[in-house]
């Protein structure tokens, strides 16, 4: 401790102990029997009365030095590494956010179908989850500065090939150089804030990359939007302006500092001490010094330098239980549809039957900036409620949710429009088309399209009509294979959808789905893994669980056209809903409570089976701690210790 902390500590000691001498005399004339149970809370061993109160006074002077030194303001600059930091998480939610309008645009600018669509958005994924891997050896051999610094090189990099991108081949390539980008910032920037962060703000400073991560998802919605108006090129526009923070973030940390707890495990303590009183102000480092390092001597000590980390992890019980329990958070994240309605979020909507592709963006728009609102949401519940519940309570409101949207599909699928014409293929070629007898069927046929008029709000004169090959915006041939002629003529063309009164359905959905996933599935796989790792397994750890996360988001996002396609648009909201039943039950049994404890006590968490982690949770806050005032040891009861940040 510093000397000018101590000295106000003593001050606020001498002060306060003229008041308790007040108290003192009060409680002499109390029973001694309420004497007794008060100094039975504050002291260890009691000998007689005045020895219990005496040592309860002495127990509320600790308490009132306590919160003198919860009175220490955290340093701003922990705030400004946060945030830049964060850029990374802006850059992550933008660069996957911006495909779901631009996507719109894509398809019939450069003529793409299903699956290259679907490469388009999975691309970025697999290059991600690649480089999410590769990321925890980097962060391991050099740090995780140069690594948000290379991440901030590959975002404004891949950026300016998407702008200026050719054709789809190009364009595909710069979706991968960004995924690389993506990979490595998703892992890195967690670790980098909660290794700085301060504990009693480790999880709320943490969740705000998860909150910048949907800022950029709204972000770029409202971009896609704003350029959805421009006859040509927009989507242009919307890929290649993530590079402007990415050049910010870039800039940005050339000017700021490596993580302490790297630079003690590579053996640079002096530079170690001057960052982190840099990042602590007038709080005393000493203890939080000697912690890291100690643990860090420990970790070499029991695990030594045999083989690699990932094998030293699978081989040591708490480390491979923490482990499964970051990665199962981040798989049952990605099963749970997120990024299927975040990719696709305009693309659903237009499937539930909304025909304008600008007002489809603005819808998915509305829907980005609720997951933007509700992160906020669980910016502020996360040291509150706690990791464990907030998370409960989040996936078992995401199932409800998706129940809720695959309802909403289904009933639109009940009240399916009748095909009433059968038109005959001028080039007497066999089509599937025509084998269809509801507007529901042929709307999943990705080669047809429905040809329709309408009486007021009901559907006449439709037919199912194969769709053109090189636009989906008219038939191949027929009443609507010229998209001028039609429109005069009051005829629609529908494509992978289907005209129905019920498309509020799936904007209910999207919106319930967004306000229960958002606060607390959203960022607390993010928050937990940055927080149950020792030191020596952290960047691996962190590698694995976001390359857990990034292969199921290429899994979901490279399949779930098709699989709309083959089990119906409902069929695949149900078997996300089952996925995150199935997660709720994981959780409930393997994720332990970590609010408030320090990185290096989680481990003990971990020492118990598996499924008995999370049953730990009625103990939350019980813990027995020993300080030194004025020469004597006090105990601080369960009581006592919830005054302790």
């Amino acid at each position: 401790m510093s000397r000018k902390a101590s000295d106000n500590v003593e001050y606020t000691l001498r002060s306060l102990s003229n008041l308790m001498g007040e108290k003192r005399r009060r409680q002499a004339d109390g029973s001694a029997g309420s004497g007794a149970a008060a100094g039975e809370r504050s002291l260890i061993a009691a000998e007689s009365c005045s020895s219990l109160n005496s040592a309860a006074s002495g127990a509320e002077l600790e308490r009132a030095a306590r919160r003198q030194f919860q009175q220490d303001e955290t340093p701003g600059f922990v705030y400004v590494v946060s945030v830049f930091s964060a850029l990374g998480g802006f850059l992550f939610g933008y660069d996957t956010g911006v495909v779901s309008g631009a996507l719109l645009l894509l398809k019939r600018e450069l003529n793409l179908d299903a699956l290259w669509q679907e490469l388009l958005v999975s691309s970025t994924v697999g290059a991600a989850a690649l480089s999410a891997l590769a990321g925890g050896v980097l962060n391991g051999l050099c740090g995780r500065r140069p690594c948000i610094l290379l991440a901030s090189g590959l975002f404004t990099a891949g950026s300016g090939v998407l702008a200026a991108a050719r054709d789809k081949e190009t364009l595909l390539a710069g979706r991968v150089v960004v995924g690389l980008g993506i990979g490595v910032a998703s892992m890195t920037v967690p670790v980098y804030i909660a290794e700085v962060a301060p504990p009693h703000l480790r999880g709320r400073l943490v969740t705000i990359n998860t909150l910048f991560i949907t800022g950029g998802q709204f972000f770029a919605s409202v971009v896609d939007g704003i350029f959805s108006y421009l006859a040509k090129d927009g989507w242009r526009y919307m890929l290649g302006l993530s590079a402007v923070p990415a050049v910010i973030q870039f800039l940005g940390f050339l000017f700021l500092p490596e993580s302490p707890r790297w630079l003690i495990q590579k053996g640079q303590t002096q530079r170690a001490r001057r960052i982190l009183t840099q990042m602590r102000g007038n709080q005393a480092i000493d203890e939080e010094y000697d912690s890291i390092k100690n643990n860090i001597e420990e970790e070499e000590k029991e695990v030594g330098a045999a083989g690699p980390v990932i094998c030293r992890m699978l081989t040591y019980p708490p480390t491979r239980r923490a482990l499964i329990v970051g990665c199962g958070l981040q798989m049952f994240q990605q099963l749970s549809g997120i990024n299927t309605v975040m990719y696709y979020s305009a693309t659903i909507l237009q499937m539930s039957g909304v025909e304008d592709d600008r007002l489809a963006i603005w819808l998915a728009a509305l829907t980005a900036f609720i997951n933007f609102i509700f992160t906020l949401v669980g910016v502020w519940l996360v040291e509150r409620m706690g990791r464990r519940k907030l998370t409960l309570g989040s996936l078992t409101g995401t199932a409800v949710a998706l129940i809720i949207l695959a309802s909403g599909f289904l009933l639109s699928a009940q009240v399916s429009p009748r095909i009433t014409l059968n038109p005959t293929d001028p080039s007497h070629q066999n089509s599937t088309c025509t084998k269809y007898s509801y507007c529901n069927g042929c709307m999943l046929d990705p080669d047809c399209g429905l040809c329709y008029k309408l009486n007021k709000s009901s559907v006449v004169e439709s037919s199912c009509i194969p769709v053109d090959k090189h636009s989906t915006m008219k038939a191949a041939w027929g009443r609507c294979s010229n998209e001028s002629i039609f429109k005069k003529e009051d005829l629609f063309w529908a494509y992978n959808f289907c005209p129905t009164p019920y498309s509020w359905t799936a904007l209910l959905g999207l919106i319930l789905y967004l306000v229960f996933f958002a606060p607390g599935m959203g960022p607390m796989p993010w928050t937990v893994n940055s927080e149950i790792y020792p030191l020596w397994a952290r960047s691996t750890g962190n590698a694995c669980s976001s390359g857990v996360n990034w292969v199921f988001n290429v899994l979901v996002s490279l399949t779930f056209l098709h699989t709309a396609e083959y089990l119906t648009y409902y069929g695949a909201f149900f078997l996300y809903a089952g996925f995150a039943a199935l997660g709720l039950v994981f959780i409930y049994g393997c994720l332990p409570e970590t609010k408030g404890k320090k990185l290096e006590e989680i481990e003990s968490l971990f020492e118990n089976r598996l499924c008995t982690c999370g049953m730990s949770d009625s103990d939350e806050g019980r813990y027995i701690e020993y300080i030194r005032v004025k020469g004597s040891n006090y105990h601080l009861s369960d009581n006592d210790a919830s005054d302790v940040e």
